[in-house]
């Protein structure tokens, strides 16, 4: 079944200790119905994007780490959920819950196929 990225949009000067309990009682209902529905392959908040570390490449192969977020941005991820869904209109049900839960935006997004040959490569067969 397809994978999707259920991804909760913070902005940037967001304050986790703000959220209520009946906030968190919703999201503990949006998980129980998404397992329930055996929805939910995994799903995760993140720290502060304030507390983030960024990697970029440099010159020579050499990779430089910065604090912060890599991209400049009124918005971070602060947390997501994994999906199996049929489709992308299921996927977007679960989405439109996870607004009114968390009480931010969401991005929906499909995971990318995996080719077949790139499959049996990682398996070891050589074609």
């Amino acid at each position: 079944m397809p994978q999707y990225l259920v991804a909760i949009q913070h902005p940037d000067n967001y304050d986790p200790s703000l959220e209520g309990e009946a906030m968190i009682s919703d999201i503990g209902a949006l998980n129980e119905e998404m397992d329930a529905a055996d929805a939910r392959f995994f799903a995760g908040g993140l720290e502060p994007a304030a507390k983030a570390k960024s990697l970029r490449k440099q010159p020579g192969g050499k990779v430089a780490i910065t604090d912060g977020p890599y991209l400049e941005t009124k918005e971070h991820v602060g947390g997501f959920w994994i999906l199996e869904a049929a489709d992308m209109d299921e996927a977007l049900a679960w989405a439109r819950k996870a607004v009114v839960a968390c009480r931010v935006n969401v991005e929906v997004r499909a995971f990318l196929k995996i080719r077949p040959d790139a499959e049996s490569l990682r398996n070891g067969d050589s074609q």
